[in-house]
């Protein structure tokens, strides 16, 4: 009985020490358990290959295993609100801008990204394309441009589904350059691809990692990219910003931890990530597919999320789309 209250007093008296350690020494012995990255999508998509890759990085370093476990439903909801209720200090959300756009898109997502989120390190950032069919009549976006203010719901975009970053991406497009296009959403950016070949739409707005093959191939054509500036990958096809001012847009990962996370915890993460946005096979694959791997700390993710939240919620309104 006496070595069972020596045991608990010393643990006590340990746990103690450790909440007047330093902040780099509370740091240092993060983490006390295996680590796991919430995806709050379906398994198999495109968020999960950085995430496995940086998982397995992180592995070396922390000296604990980082796990990835996807989270689907709700457009994401569910998946970061598993993060915020396990809010172990543990437990981190790996996801996409699609947390910055739910909160206009739901009155009440069960979180607030500003609030009940600490940004810590923006993953990668990437473009997206304005594609048609290499025998669509429209010869280029100032042409699309010109016709479509002409005859207002003509042409028709493809997305890969309603409220996702791709059919923000056209709804944006259809504000900033006052436009009418009709809006399709498919389930998943494969379905909106082959309902383009089909002929179903006109047009489609989808991440250029997943399409630039069929770019390249000569299959399909892309009209424009969806950046402020043009792409490396595409370096002849036109930013919609060099005829619609105002127009930027991509698709954007990012790592957070809940609310009440220390900050020195927060600050080891983004330490240890940062080295390895080059000289690996992961940075290689995004240069090539015109996407750049950042992992440049917590400062740039908040800044984006502040900038975005607001940003979605006016387009929402603007372009008339329905909150659920």
């Amino acid at each position: 009985m006496t070595r069972m209250r020596t045991t608990r007093r010393g643990v006590l008296v340990a746990a103690a020490g450790l909440a007047t350690l330093p902040g780099a020494a509370r740091a240092q012995a993060w983490p006390t358990r295996p680590v796991r990255f919430i995806i709050p999508f379906a398994a198999g998509g495109p968020v999960e290959l950085p995430a496995r890759f940086l998982a397995e990085r992180l592995t070396q370093t922390l000296g604990q295993p980082v796990l990835v476990e996807a989270r689907p439903g709700a457009g994401g909801a569910l998946g970061i609100q598993a993060v915020l209720a396990a809010n172990d200090g543990h437990t981190l959300l790996f996801t996409t801008s699609s947390v910055v756009i739910l909160p206009a898109l739901m009155r009440n997502p069960g979180f607030d990204p500003q609030q009940d989120l600490v940004p810590v390190s923006m993953v990668s950032d990437a473009p997206m394309a304005l594609l048609a069919r290499t025998d669509w009549p429209v010869r280029d976006l100032a042409d699309l441009l010109a016709q479509a203010r002409a005859r207002p719901g003509h042409f028709s975009f493809g997305s890969s589904g309603a409220g996702s970053t791709t059919h923000l991406g056209g709804e944006l497009l259809k504000v900033r350059a006052g436009i009418d296009l009709l809006h399709v959403p498919y389930r998943g950016a494969g379905q909106a691809v082959n309902a383009l070949y089909a002929g179903d739409t006109d047009l489609l707005v989808t991440g250029l990692i997943e399409t630039l093959r069929h770019v390249r191939d000569g299959r399909l054509r892309a009209i424009a990219v969806t950046s402020a500036t043009r792409s490396p990958v595409l370096p002849d096809v036109p930013a919609i910003a060099e005829l619609v001012p105002d127009y930027a847009m991509s698709i954007w990962y990012g790592i957070f931890a809940p609310r009440g996370t220390p900050a020195e915890v927060v600050e080891r993460i983004a330490r240890e990530l940062a080295p390895q946005r080059s000289g690996n096979r992961l940075a290689e694959q995004m240069t090539a597919s015109g996407a750049a791997l950042l992992l440049d700390g917590p400062a740039p993710l908040a800044a984006r999320v502040a900038r975005e939240v607001p940003q979605w919620k006016a387009l929402v309104a603007a372009a008339r789309i329905p909150v659920e």
